[in-house]
């Protein structure tokens, strides 16, 4: 039956969803007539806004390039290719290879979404190259995966409730992880996706003559150029000693980070590990300097859209209307239903406030007393407002622009499999959020 439901679904997508620059210069429309009409800001206060805002997600951005760029270079690198090859081979056909990624994607978005979000995309061209299988479902369902994320261990609203001296500390005080990330219900709604998600994807798989394949040409990865090296440059460029004398400290540094200094995992720690991993498992410079410049190139959709999402956000949350949002699933609500309508609330800020930490930052102010009030628990609410923020995301393409950029492929390409993910993984996480205890 997903077979049939999809196909409608992937044809509906691929003719009206624009490409993602679009999309974000239309949510900008929206957001500033809605900011206009509903919170009665005059255009010149939400071009203000807008203006002001713009560039406030500079480091962020530069994360998230790094991110694909590391972790381009990480998997390009000859020793994880070859492990990627040989999981790939254990797949062995079509289905396999869609569960296969499912699973994956999954368990490294659990680990931390950055991590997730390259390895799923990596790996999917890697059972590309072995199997032929259809194209746009298996990226689809290297990014279906990442819906895990904000119920897992890097998860930014569970962390940061869980630290002291949070900005809401004073009203709920500090909220440790065993009744967020690790509580019964979110570690039953994980379990529960693990399961559903990667059959979901099985299901949707297409008949041969309705599949979309792509040439194994086109996956492979540009080589690194040899040759004998006939300057000084060049025997720097191609030396195996310099790269190590910096790569193998950078590694060092890792270890002093997690075993002596007891550190976390966040984006920087990531992109420092797949960064010094690359540089160490290429061998020489040259071969991590061609690396980068093969995975450069698919950068340019996060340099140029996240600017204008940080001014969707500066609209949002400066004229009030995030806020309003939320305020009008709340009033409806009870103790019991408030989960619900927090999580559909959530969803829909994440649309245009795609930024786990910032959509917080928005949707505590309201959510929290609500649940005060209201005698709603409060680590649940919290983890209504992640789960929100992920669940949308299969349908929002801010984040899949990594993935978009390592496959080769554009938003059209998978957003139509992800808007089937989107209607059963919403089915799941409401009722868990609900009913679980």
């Amino acid at each position: 039956m997903l077979k049939y439901l999809s196909r409608p679904a992937v044809k509906l997508v691929e003719r009206y969803l624009p490409d993602p620059f679009i999309f974000v210069l239309l949510l900008t429309l929206v957001a500033a007539a809605a900011a206009i009409g509903v919170e009665r800001q005059t255009p010149l206060a939400v071009l203000r806004f807008w203006g002001d805002g713009f560039w406030d997600l500079l480091t962020f951005s530069m994360q998230m390039l790094l991110v694909l760029v590391t972790g381009f270079m990480l998997a390009s690198s000859p020793p994880v290719k070859r492990q990627l090859a040989r999981l790939a081979g254990k797949a062995g056909t079509p289905a396999r290879a869609i569960l296969l990624v499912t699973l994956v994607s999954l368990a490294a978005s659990w680990i931390n979404w950055g991590f997730g979000l390259v390895v799923g995309a990596l790996f999917a061209k890697e059972l590309a190259r072995q199997i032929r299988v259809d194209y746009r479902l298996l990226v689809a369902s290297a990014y279906s995966g990442f819906v895990v994320w904000h119920g897992g261990l890097a998860g930014s609203i569970p962390l940061v409730i869980a630290t002291e001296g949070h900005f809401t500390a004073d009203r709920i005080g500090v909220i440790a992880t065993s009744q967020t990330i690790f509580s019964l219900f979110n570690l039953a709604i994980v379990l529960a996706l693990f399961i559903v998600v990667p059959l979901v994807n099985r299901w949707m798989l297409p008949d041969d003559k309705d599949s979309v394949y792509v040439e194994t040409d086109m996956l492979v990865d540009e080589k690194s150029r040899n040759g004998l090296a006939t300057r000084p440059a060049e025997h720097l460029e191609n030396s195996v000693s310099l790269a190590w004398m910096v790569g193998i400290p950078g590694l060092l540094f890792l270890l002093d980070h997690f075993l002596l200094r007891g550190g976390g995992l966040n984006l920087n720690v990531v992109n420092f590990l797949f960064l010094f991993l690359a540089i160490v498992l290429h061998r020489t410079p040259r071969r991590l300097l061609d690396s980068l410049n093969e995975a450069i190139k698919g950068g340019a959709g996060i340099v140029i859209q996240f600017p204008f999402y940080a001014g969707i956000m500066a609209i949002m949350v400066q004229s009030g209307l995030a806020e309003t949002l939320s305020q009008g699933f709340v009033s409806i609500a009870n103790a019991d239903t408030l989960p619900f309508w927090t999580f559909i609330s959530a969803g829909v800020v994440n649309l245009f406030v795609p930024s786990g930490g910032g959509q917080w930052a928005v949707q505590a102010p309201v959510m929290l007393p609500a649940a005060q009030a209201l005698g709603a628990e409060v680590p649940r609410i919290a983890m209504a407002v992640a789960w929100g923020d992920a669940w949308t995301n299969l349908l929002q393409p801010f984040w899949a622009l990594p993935v978009l950029a390592i496959a080769g492929l554009k938003a059209k390409d998978i957003m139509g499999f992800c808007l089937i993910q989107l209607v059963v993984t919403g089915i799941i996480i409401s009722l868990g959020l609900t009913y679980l205890p």
